[in-house]
């Protein structure tokens, strides 16, 4: 698997998952160095991706919005702040 457009079209949980096996392959020392480098590019790669899709997932949570007779009114979009 090379490129973006393979990274793109994963879903957190596999971009994790391979995340967490070039973290391990790093952290053992037994890749040649060009073998670390592009690990590392695409480890780097794989981050941003995940970083997204939590930041994606992270905007359509919502929270419910209750009136004042504490009855739930509708949903107000999640802010973090």
């Amino acid at each position: 698997m090379d490129g973006d457009d393979d990274i793109g079209a994963m879903s957190f949980e596999t971009a994790l998952g391979e995340l967490e096996q070039i973290v391990r392959t790093l952290e053992q020392g037994s890749a040649p160095l060009d073998q670390s480098i592009e690990l590392y590019q695409r480890g780097d790669r794989l981050k941003r991706h995940c970083e997204a899709r939590l930041k994606a997932a992270q905007e359509r949570i919502e929270k419910i919005a209750l009136g004042p007779d504490g009855q739930p009114t509708g949903t107000e979009p999640f802010d973090a702040d």
